[in-house]
């Protein structure tokens, strides 16, 4: 339930809680949910449940076992911050990430609410990146509360782009990600909807990182915009 990722953006990845619900569009084609019922059908103890939320207390302590430093993503195939998650388990996901120094932690939501209502509860670790998912303009909201949160560092996950966002109030973001949807049914993504937020990224001095074109074969589309890879990154770290 930790291991190396081929996840782009991240280097690997850590998931105490697995399972997750349809909450926008972005849910629709979803990898998390094909792959867990996968698992599932081959017998794996940790998807017995299927895609229902499913918490992993011991699998708490893992990034502590990990001595050479990685950029990990938590729960890669659930969202930490839906609603069946206790926040007495939150808070244990945030005790470990401080207590692991060595790593950087990346933890990405589509549930702007609850993360916006339970952030006075939480004491927010320096080497802790939050985020949340923007996959059109009818999400944006979920940008105001995230710069609410008092994360060391902000980012939005424009993926699956399945819309255009329009213009984007990037005040105290200090990263962005955007990619196309992939796998079966993968809606298409429009290069002026890509290039539309890699420019406000270089008016507004943002690392911009373009994940993929995506499609039903991700690999033979790529990640190239314009002849160029964009890999940018708000800090230095290790992948």
């Amino acid at each position: 339930m930790a291991q190396n990722s081929s996840i782009e953006w991240t280097g690997a990845t850590w998931n105490p809680v697995t399972g997750c619900s349809y909450i926008s569009d972005g849910c629709r084609n979803c990898y998390a949910r094909r792959m867990a019922m996968r698992l599932h059908a081959m017998g794996n103890r940790r998807y017995v449940n299927g895609f229902n939320v499913t918490l992993h207390p011991d699998l708490l302590d893992t990034p502590l076992r990990w001595r050479t430093s990685k950029l990990i993503f938590v729960n890669s195939m659930s969202d930490l911050f839906h609603e069946d998650i206790p926040i007495e388990f939150i808070l244990q996901v945030f005790t470990t990430i401080r207590q692991a120094k060595q790593h950087t932690f990346q933890v990405l939501t589509k549930r702007a609410e609850r993360l916006h209502d339970l952030s006075d509860e939480l004491d927010w670790p320096d080497n802790l990146w939050m985020g949340v998912t923007v996959e059109s303009g009818k999400y944006t909201n979920r940008i105001d509360l995230l710069r609410k949160v008092p994360a060391a560092v902000k980012f939005l996950s424009i993926e699956p782009m399945v819309g255009p966002v329009g213009k984007l109030d990037l005040t105290s973001i200090d990263w962005v990600i955007v990619g196309g949807e992939s796998g079966p049914g993968a809606r298409p993504i429009e290069k002026i909807w890509v290039n539309n937020i890699k420019d406000q990224c270089i008016v507004g001095g943002v690392p911009f990182f373009f994940k993929q074109w995506g499609g039903v074969n991700k690999k033979k589309t790529g990640r190239l915009l314009d002849g160029k890879t964009w890999s940018q990154y708000p800090l230095s770290v290790n992948i």
